[in-house]
């Protein structure tokens, strides 16, 4: 999938001079490791950190400006010869066309009717681009010494991508030349874009992204020019901050978890072709064929010829995809605003509480979410807030009461409320939670879109206001179901109404009632099995039709996974720190430059 490249193209191999000394390059890429080595600044000064690192690296930026290896010629004129390529691998390459779809960038279109469910596109191994390919290539010297590489498949393949692109030789041409010459992701914002992202969940995220992009950039600047086994590299005489912030957001929106060629582990890969489908609300539809070694790719829904083919990335917040893909999904039936709560262990509830949370599966500490839709909260969420606002008596009737175990199997569900106190409780919490969250916005949602009326507002600003404005928007419905429910609650306990009891005739009243378990007591939350940014997180697909997502989350941005080497001296001492993370590029965009392209 994708934008048009709006970058202009020079001859590759071919560049402006520097005119800046090694020494002087040397002595500000010294200057960057530093600042971006340093502990985590202090609550309240990470805006002043990223401040200064961006400075230092639009420093740099100008200084280099001119010596990147870039093409000739615009994106699509490389179409053809991608296509032609992926014929002679023995890809598929009938039933679909590769076309412009105005906001959304490039994608695929049908060129012949397409049955859902029917089998219309697969990718072969070789076309791949994988970590087993890196070690193969010219950068496998480097990759077999350096314990960053070791470590972090996703800078692996970055550096992979960019000894690649600056190979006239490489096999993998056909493809990297088709990929956008810039993108929309957070690491392209300008300073005053980003501060459109102060006091959003997704502000933290974005500044570790990008301090770690440049931490990373440093110490393999570094690398390049001292590290013996980099010598015979081609980038040491053109590795730019932009390069390789490129190369960080290609893999970023494109990376995604396939199985080795025996089956025995995962490796990550840039899947050509395919990563040209965008994204829409659905089920994945994409597998990994261990016994034909291919990517394969069943259609969504019924498609008509003319029409575009569109695929789902998974469960992604709209916070995910800007962060990590650059764009904004309005019509994302998956987005949720994260709130961690937690029992206090000063209260003296808190043994009871506890285990209670316990026996159903749930930490005492957690981050939970509000949903878009109705009901705000899963299933998790309320059965964590009917322990977390219950009385003692309440308690001791849950832990040894009459059918103490059966009842844990009613916490998450909302027939069967603890009491219509507990119910009156947990939603006032609710209710004055999100007003509070609310409050920590510099901005109302109504100044949000009269924002967002400004024709003079840049596309990533846009993007960032939409990315705040559906927070509020998520906050509000919270705020007003949280209310609704209450009244609710108390109309039923001024009416004396009686509270339905379970019985074990209403299990199949149960949410999860064909399950073993309760379903507080399987996988917590939906938004949960994503992981909190910076964990690395893939379904394993090293079985035969294991659904792969379209941009495997994987991040490059969050300190939480800096590589720990096995010496235990952790690795942002030596490089900056990377993780692995990526996102999925969506079928509506809002803003001609937000569109995530490809992922």
């Amino acid at each position: 999938m994708g934008k048009k490249s709006r970058v202009k193209t020079q001859k590759s191999g071919t560049g402006a001079t520097s005119l800046v000394s090694p020494k002087e390059m040397m002595n500000l890429i010294s200057e960057l490791l530093q600042k971006c080595s340093v502990t985590a600044p202090s609550p309240g000064k990470e805006w002043e950190e990223y401040v200064q690192i961006h400075a230092l690296v639009e420093k740099i930026r100008k200084k280099q400006k001119g010596i990147s290896v870039v093409f000739e010629g615009s994106r699509e004129d490389h179409f053809p010869e991608l296509m032609a390529w992926a014929a002679e691998c023995g890809a598929s390459c009938t039933g679909f066309e590769i076309a412009e779809f105005g906001d959304e960038g490039y994608g695929l279109r049908a060129t012949r009717d397409i049955k859902a469910e029917e089998l219309f596109l697969w990718i072969p191994r070789k076309m791949l681009m994988t970590v087993e390919s890196a070690k193969n290539s010219v950068l496998g010297p480097l990759y077999a010494q350096d314990r960053i590489l070791q470590a972090m498949g996703n800078v692996t393949l970055a550096l992979h991508l960019l000894c690649e692109r600056a190979d006239p030789a490489s096999p993998w041409l056909p493809y990297i030349k088709t990929l956008p010459g810039d993108y929309d992701t957070p690491l392209y914002f300008e300073e005053e874009e980003v501060r459109h992202l102060l006091a959003t969940q997704a502000i933290q995220d974005v500044l570790n992204q990008y301090k770690n992009t440049a931490r990373q950039y440093a110490y393999f600047y570094k690398v390049l020019h001292t590290h013996p086994n980099a010598s015979k590299l081609p980038l040491k005489d053109a590795f730019t901050f932009d390069d390789y912030r490129w190369a960080v957001s290609s893999v970023m929106t494109r990376q995604n978890q396939i199985p080795t060629e025996d089956g025995s582990r995962v490796t990550l890969a840039l899947i050509p072709l395919w990563d040209m489908c965008n994204h829409t609300n659905g089920l994945i539809t994409t597998g990994y064929n261990l016994e034909d070694d291919r990517c394969e790719c069943v259609a969504l829904q019924d498609y008509k010829e003319n029409n575009q083919i569109y695929i789902f990335y998974g469960t992604r917040s709209n916070a995910e995809f800007v962060i990590h893909n650059g764009f904004f999904f309005e019509d994302n039936v998956h987005d949720r605003v994260k709130v961690k709560l937690g029992v206090s262990k000063s209260e003296r509830l808190y043994a009871m509480k506890a285990e209670v949370l316990a026996r159903a599966g749930i930490p005492a500490s957690s981050v939970f979410a509000l949903h878009r839709g109705e009901p705000p909260i899963s299933a998790q969420l309320l059965a964590f807030l009917r322990v977390f606002c219950m009385t003692e008596e309440e308690l001791k009737d849950y832990l040894v009461g009459d059918h103490a175990i059966n009842k844990i199997f009613t916490l998450g569900n909302a027939e069967f409320p603890v009491s219509w106190e507990n119910e009156i409780k947990l939603w006032t919490f609710l209710e004055t939670r999100a007003v509070l969250l609310l409050k920590t916005y510099k901005t109302t949602a109504e100044e949000d879109r009269c924002l967002l009326q400004q024709t003079a507002l840049s596309p990533h600003a846009r993007v960032a206001v939409l990315l705040r404005l559906a927070e509020k928007e998520i906050l509000e419905r919270a705020v007003a179901s949280g209310r609704a429910k209450r009244l609710h609650c108390q109309k039923q306990l001024e009416g004396g109404a009686p509270l339905p009891l379970y019985e074990e005739s209403d299990a199949a009243l149960l949410d999860n009632a064909g399950a073993k378990l309760p379903i507080v007591l399987r996988k917590l939350e939906e938004e949960e099995e994503e992981a909190e940014p910076g964990t690395a997180h893939a379904p394993a697909v090293a079985a035969p039709g294991t659904p792969i997502l379209n941009g495997q989350r994987g991040e490059f941005g969050s300190s939480r996974a800096d590589a720990q080497p096995e010496d235990g001296k952790e690795a942002a001492e030596e490089s900056g720190g990377a993780s692995s993370r990526g996102g999925e590029p969506s079928a509506q965009r809002t803003g001609a430059a937000s569109k995530a392209d490809g992922v």
